[in-house]
This record gives structure tokens, C-alpha cells and sequence, in this order.
């Protein structure tokens, strides 16, 4: 494509979730209730991990990153949705775009490496607790964390590269309500094969390398298990993974639902509806499938709860 032909836009217009009068309220007030409830959750569990001395362990440390990583993705995204929910200007300038997908894109992938990282962590406490602290020491914990952020940020450098220094032609208007991949490519008027294939080779062997990461953990932790003698501590093995398997699966299947399908089952109304889940509900969630089966962090907010602070 000619670059002479290319529109130089300054801002795209986000049209949105819906353009239905009757409907703008209803999803005003569930997903303001939805994203103050991730807000709350996620700044709560961070701070609970921060001041109680008994969550000072790896599996918290990497808690707390997920935590961040959930505030990070939906505060970059939520907050300019709900308000153009009922603005009249939807506009967002074409840099702003471009930082909103980056901080999207950089903590989504770490978010799905470090689930990876938190199944390796699980496999590391029950196959060999007397070695633990030793074998997942701080630096280790924060080597690991290091280079979650470092390859998340690496891959949402080249998709926003990739991405925003294409030729836009025509119309400015994202079909969408914030700036993803998909509909911006849908808007613009060059070859897009290469973004296409960056997607499906860097993202597929993130998703790819973690959930095999995830199931070879998970194998290694079964057969640990299955030497355990008594039904107590079989049980107790196995309930310290529920919440992360929960976690695993619900996020890993929208982004492999999202992400992963041919062009031409693409549609924009379930890509947005998808796009809704993981990027408000799903940081929600999280906290509350790790609190409310974990009798640690159920404790440490008893603790808080009633500690007298003057």
C-alpha cells in the first residue's frame, strides 16, 4: 500500500459496547459494580500479602503479581469504558490507543506466563516441602518475576509496533470499546498477514509454552500426591490447587477462545462480549476464588480485621 494514500488520524473513536439507549444504564451499573469489586479485591489481596508476615511465602509473592497484573490490564481498560458508556465524545488520541493496548497486551501475557509460573511454584511445595523455601527462594521468586514482565512487555512492544505503523484509510471508528488488535486491523487498508502471523507465532508459543508448562506441573504434582499415604494430607495437596486450576482454566479459554480462531468466525459482538469477561470479570474473579477457599488469607483478614490500629 502507498503510504501517499494513508490517513493521518490523530485520535480513533471507540464506539463502544452498545448504541442501545435502553441498555447503556443496565451496563453501566454491572460492570461499575464489576470493576469497583476487581478494583477493591485486587488492592485488598495486595495489601493483605504486603502486611501480614505469614503470607510472606513464594505462593503469595506470586499472588500478589497476579493481583497486580488484574488491577494493571482492567484499570487500562475500565475506566474509559464505563465513561464513554454515556459521553458524547468517544474519542481517544491515536497514542493513547496505542499505551492502552501496550499496558493491555504487556500484563495479559504476563498474567499468562505467571499462572505457569505459580503451577511450577505448586509442584515445587508438594513434591519436595522440605526443600521448598530453598529451592524457591527470593531471588529466585523475583528472578522468575523478572522475566514474566520482561518477555510481557517484549511481546506487546512488537504487536504495538507492528500494529500501529500500519496505513489507516477511511474511517476512524474502532468498533469496539477499547483498542485491541482485531479491530484495529479491521480498519486498516495494508497487508495485515504479518500481524496475523506475529500473532499466532509469539502468542501461540506464550499460550502454548505456559499451559504445557502448566499441564507437565500439574502431572508431577498428581503423581507427588498419589505417594502421599493419608487421605488428610492427599486432600490438603489438592486443595491448595483448586483455586489456581480454577484460575488456569477460566483464563486460559477465553484467551485461547479470543485469540486462537480462524478470520472468518470472527465477529465483533462476541468478540466484544469475550473481550468483557476477560478483561473485567475475570480480574474480579480471581481474587475471590483465591479467598474464599484459602483459609491462610480468610485468617490473615480476620487478623486485620480486628487488629486495633490506635
Amino acid at each position: 500500500m502507498d503510504k501517499g494514500n494513508c490517513s493521518t488520524f490523530t485520535d480513533f473513536i471507540l464506539m463502544g459496547i452498545t448504541n442501545k439507549p435502553e441498555m447503556k444504564m443496565i451496563l453501566f451499573i454491572v460492570f461499575l459494580l464489576v470493576y469497583l469489586i476487581s478494583l477493591l479485591g485486587n488492592v485488598g489481596m495486595i495489601t493483605l500479602i504486603r502486611v501480614d508476615p505469614q503470607l510472606h511465602t513464594p505462593m503469595y509473592f506470586f499472588l500478589s503479581h497476579l493481583s497486580f497484573c488484574d488491577l494493571c490490564y482492567s484499570t487500562a481498560i475500565g475506566p474509559k469504558m464505563l465513561v464513554d458508556i454515556f459521553s458524547k465524545n468517544k474519542a481517544i488520541p491515536f497514542f493513547g490507543c496505542a499505551l492502552q493496548f501496550f499496558i493491555g497486551c504487556t500484563f495479559v501475557d504476563s498474567e499468562c506466563m505467571l499462572l505457569a509460573v505459580m503451577a511450577f511454584d505448586r509442584y515445587k511445595a508438594i513434591s519436595n516441602p522440605l526443600l521448598y523455601t530453598v529451592n524457591m527462594s527470593s531471588r529466585m521468586c523475583a528472578l522468575l518475576m523478572a522475566g514474566v514482565y520482561l518477555l510481557g512487555t517484549a511481546d506487546a512492544l512488537i504487536h504495538t509496533t507492528l500494529a500501529f505503523r500500519l496505513c489507516f484509510c477511511g474511517s476512524n471508528d474502532i468498533d469496539h470499546f477499547f483498542c485491541d488488535i482485531p479491530p484495529i486491523l479491521l480498519l486498516s487498508c495494508s497487508d495485515t498477514q504479518v500481524n496475523e502471523l506475529a500473532i499466532f507465532i509469539i502468542f501461540g508459543f506464550i499460550e502454548l509454552s505456559t499451559i504445557s508448562g502448566v499441564l507437565v506441573s500439574y502431572c508431577y504434582i498428581f503423581l507427588s500426591v498419589l505417594k502421599i499415604h493419608s487421605a488428610e494430607g492427599r486432600f490438603k495437596a489438592f486443595s491448595t490447587c483448586a483455586s489456581h486450576l480454577t484460575a488456569v482454566a477460566i483464563f486460559q479459554g477465553t484467551v485461547l477462545f479470543m485469540y486462537f480462531r480462524p478470520s472468518s468466525s470472527y465477529s465483533l459482538d462476541q468478540d466484544k462480549m469475550t473481550s468483557l469477561f476477560y478483561t473485567l470479570v475475570i480480574p474480579m474473579l480471581n481474587p475471590l476464588i483465591y479467598s474464599l477457599r484459602n483459609k491462610d488469607v480468610q485468617e490473615a483478614m480476620l487478623k486485620l480485621k480486628n487488629k486495633r490500629w490506635f
